[in-house]
């Protein structure tokens, strides 16, 4: 069986053409899943022939909500969602004056490795595919109640590990056939596979590319993200540069403050040094402590005086607006403590 929300129009109009249907079905049928009818059987001017052979076919692979989070501090939601396979994901959704955003999942589990992130824990067990990107925000619109017009993949997962399924998610979550959210409401993070970022720039996409930097030094880096064994900084500066001449767009680099590792005043200059004369813009981020690590965030006066620094070299910089701390609303927090609350194998 194949999850039908894996096909893009184009893909499910070749199906039905060769299975003796008319194109115009595919159109119905994709109309359907997007006003949440999820059952072949409820959709009204459908033939039952045609029903039939799509439930023979096809299953529509919206998850079942296993756990629902809502944050006393904000307006943040965290879900917990099962896929058809038994695999556990998380996404949340942040409710803001201008709108609602979701930050998404693109993998189970990840083997990135950061020490910093929950989700890196116990690994990776799979990719997600397109259509399983994709009914995250289907399921959580459902839920609210409201559209959802701005989508983060920052959630579990390297997406560009993932790099084919991404692509197709971003075609179909951007069509107008689909969830219609423009590209620029759409930000993907990468932790640093330099050949990918250098391969979606060659997309030219008006997405906003997001990069895990959160070091000024390589061998500050290696201690928390392996994937700087592999991949320099001056390597990802030198995509970044690339990726900001195919596109004209600045990116956004994240920067995880860790207690007396990389929160200084001197890695603030480093950092300053780096970045000089770039189209970008730094996200900082106090990190979500996790019992397996030793790492503390950085106290409220060194990412203060970081920011200062940073700005004072012309470089804009933000510190990210915490949400949903008190629901453990980081990457991998939530999937991770209803695994070790319920003895539950890492590969469901």
């Amino acid at each position: 069986m194949i999850n039908i929300l894996d096909l893009n129009l184009v893909e499910l109009k070749q199906w039905m053409k060769s299975n003796g249907e008319s194109e115009f079905r595919a159109k119905q049928v994709s109309d359907w899943i997007y006003k949440d009818i999820w059952k072949f059987e409820n959709m009204n001017n459908i033939p039952q022939t045609v029903k039939e052979k799509l439930q023979d076919n096809f299953y529509i692979g919206v998850p079942e909500l296993i756990s629902e989070h809502t944050s006393k501090l904000n307006d943040t939601r965290k879900y917990l969602f099962a896929l058809n396979d038994g695999n556990l994901i998380e996404c949340v959704v942040m409710k803001y004056k201008h709108g609602n955003s979701i930050c998404i999942s693109t993998q189970v589990g990840c083997r990135m490795g950061c020490k910093f992130c929950a989700s890196t824990i116990g690994g990776m067990i799979r990719n997600l595919t397109s259509g399983e990107m994709l009914s995250q925000i289907m399921k959580s619109q459902q839920l609210i109640g409201e559209r959802i017009s701005n989508v983060v993949l920052m959630g579990s997962g390297e997406p560009f590990d993932n790099f084919e399924n991404v692509m197709k998610f971003l075609e179909v979550v951007n069509s107008e056939n689909g969830l219609n959210i423009g590209q620029r409401h759409i930000t993907i993070s990468t932790c640093g596979i330099v050949p990918k970022i250098k391969e979606f720039a060659d997309f030219q996409l008006q997405t906003t590319l997001a990069i895990s930097l959160h070091a000024a030094t390589d061998e500050i880096r290696m201690v928390s993200m392996p994937i700087a064994n592999k991949y320099s900084i001056a390597e990802i500066i030198d995509a970044c540069k690339y990726y900001i001449n195919k596109t004209n767009r600045r990116v956004t680099f994240e920067y995880a403050l860790v207690k007396d590792l990389n929160d200084s005043k001197r890695d603030a200059e480093k950092l300053s040094v780096l970045l000089n004369d770039m189209l970008c813009h730094v996200n900082l981020i106090p990190i979500n402590e996790i019992e397996e690590n030793e790492l503390k965030r950085s106290p409220n006066d060194s990412v203060n005086e970081f920011k200062r620094v940073l700005e004072s070299n012309n470089i804009q910089t933000t510190i990210r607006r915490e949400m949903g701390l008190d629901i453990n609303a980081a990457c991998g927090q939530l999937r991770r403590s209803h695994i070790k609350g319920n003895n539950v194998n890492e590969g469901v």
